[in-house]
């Protein structure tokens, strides 16, 4: 396709070129994983070169608070596939996730997590769980922007975009068809929160329609979350937003038997990022006994990406084997089927001596099967006409009686905009609200055109210039109101842009 984005290649070609890798060898059993994972690639034939970076704690303590330095910037660009360890991040003094910084900074906007029980090696009560959870990398509350409004209120902006909910939503689909899955589920929230998750459930459906041979289904995300955990086995691939998939993910591979044994990648345009989903545990490190799983099956994912699945197959069959023969590391190991417990780098040598032999009882890997590469259009931005119709004016107030500040607020007369109501933590407390609802100090106060119609079942806007929202917010603050944050009103195309209130 004309000007798509191609994300992944899964051609079995001969490998010629090697591929340069940036590797951060992480903090905590960071170190221990990454010598064992680049150990066994390096006996496998994978065809890379490693270049190190310096990332982490000891950036962090150096007096960089975001724990990246410039040369780590120079490495990834000079790069654009990251192998990373686990990092730790120092405890308080205003450290930025490390973690966020790299997904948001080089646009990795898709992480993908798959999770396939290992029963009966690795314990676990579904042995046929075999789930992708396909989770956006880049906005939705990890967007980061919080604010303390009033004494009593702090506030986090959850941030959906069109674009954002199409790549991947998109990704999930192809992803679903160049690996022969054959069912994509979505997780939201568009009971409650109908314009941000109804966004990201709308786009779901349009992408979905486009691929008639891939079944799809939505879910609500508690309900989802509860049958994932009790019935995983009617999953495919799930995709959703952000935070909903930071929390199922480790779900899935919990119940999948160890968050310790997961890998994850992260896709962007330019650059993707390959880690193990677990963390630092500084409380084990230097002690050798760290499992290199989850970090060596990122590795795999990595060399699928790369163009080298046929060595990604020979990893991941080798790995399978070992854990048949019962060579455990103490995290997995279970006195009534393992043979053998083996430390980090007696487990690497025992997938070194395992290269080339396949797994007897355990699903056989099969990434060089994938059908071709992943491709995601370029977005195209729609036109729609957008018409200011209100404005939502918050203001701090120390009262308690919402009928004193709706009398208030309802006498001021200001260039054709009157108040249409007063909501406190999003319910209606006037006019007609109840007087048992607790207000606290952070009012919604909603104005709009004067000739609005607002007491229809769905109210009618009419259009204002936002000269009237300007003169409105002059008349609050010569009337001693303290007008803490505003937020326009609009329709697009005709269509309400902002949500109602509880009760309205």
């Amino acid at each position: 396709m004309e000007n798509n984005l191609v994300l992944e290649s899964k051609k079995n070609s001969a490998v010629t070129k090697s591929t340069k890798i940036a590797v951060a060898h992480g903090d905590g059993i960071g170190p221990e994983i990454m010598k064992a994972t680049l150990k066994i690639m390096e006996a496998a034939g994978a065809n890379i070169m490693a270049e190190p970076m310096e990332i982490g704690e000891q950036v962090y303590l150096s007096g960089n608070s975001s724990g990246i330095t410039e040369a780590a910037w120079d490495t990834i660009g000079r790069n654009k596939v990251i192998l990373k360890a686990p990092i730790t991040t120092p405890q308080g003094k205003g450290y930025k996730s490390l973690n966020v910084t790299l997904r948001k900074s080089l646009g990795l906007f898709a992480n993908v997590r798959p999770v396939n029980a290992l029963h009966p090696f690795v314990k676990t009560n579904f042995p046929n769980m075999d789930i992708v959870v396909i989770r956006e990398n880049e906005e939705d509350l990890y967007a980061g922007i919080e604010h303390r409004q009033t004494e009593d209120v702090v506030q986090c902006l959850k941030l959906i975009t069109r674009p954002g909910c199409e790549k991947i939503v998109r990704y999930a689909f192809e992803y679903a068809k160049a690996y022969n899955r054959k069912k994509v589920t979505c997780m939201v929230k568009d009971n409650i929160m109908k314009l941000t998750d109804g966004l990201f459930h709308t786009v779901f459906k349009e992408i979905a329609a486009q691929y008639p041979e891939i079944e799809s289904n939505s879910q609500i995300i508690d309900i989802g979350s509860a049958k994932i955990a009790a019935s995983p086995g009617q999953y495919d691939v799930i995709v959703t937003s952000n935070l909903y998939g930071d929390i199922i993910s480790d779900i899935v591979a919990e119940i999948g038997g160890s968050v310790g044994m997961a890998g994850s990648a992260n896709i962007g345009r330019n650059v993707s990022m390959f880690e193990a989903i677990h963390g630092s545990a500084p409380d084990i490190a230097r002690q050798k006994i760290a499992n290199p799983s989850g970090l060596l099956n990122a590795a795999v994912m990595m060399l699928a990406h790369i163009g080298q699945a046929e060595i990604a197959d020979k990893i991941k069959n080798a790995w399978l084997a070992t854990l048949e023969d019962g060579i455990h590391t103490a995290d997995v190991y279970q006195k009534d089927i393992s043979v053998k417990k083996v430390n980090t780098e007696e487990f690497a040598d025992a997938i070194i001596e395992r290269l080339g032999r396949n797994p007897k009882k355990l699903s056989l890997s099969s990434l060089s099967k994938g059908s071709g590469t992943i491709e995601i259009p370029e977005y195209k931005r729609r036109d729609e006409d957008k018409e200011l119709v209100g404005v939502d004016v918050f203001i701090d107030w120390k009262g308690t009686d919402p009928e004193i500040i709706g009398k208030g607020l309802s006498e001021i007369k200001s260039h054709n905009l009157k108040l249409k109501m007063i909501t406190n933590r999003g319910v209606k407390v006037f006019p007609n609200g109840l007087k048992e609802t607790y207000c606290t100090d952070h009012w919604r106060c909603r104005f709009v055109a004067q000739d609005a119609q607002i007491k229809t079942k769905e109210p009618i806007y009419e259009g204002i210039e936002y000269e009237q929202v300007i003169a409105l917010l002059s008349k609050l603050h010569q009337n001693d109101f303290d007008v803490i944050k505003t937020e326009n009103l609009y329709e697009f195309d005709g269509k309400r842009g902002f949500s109602l209130g509880q009760g309205e």
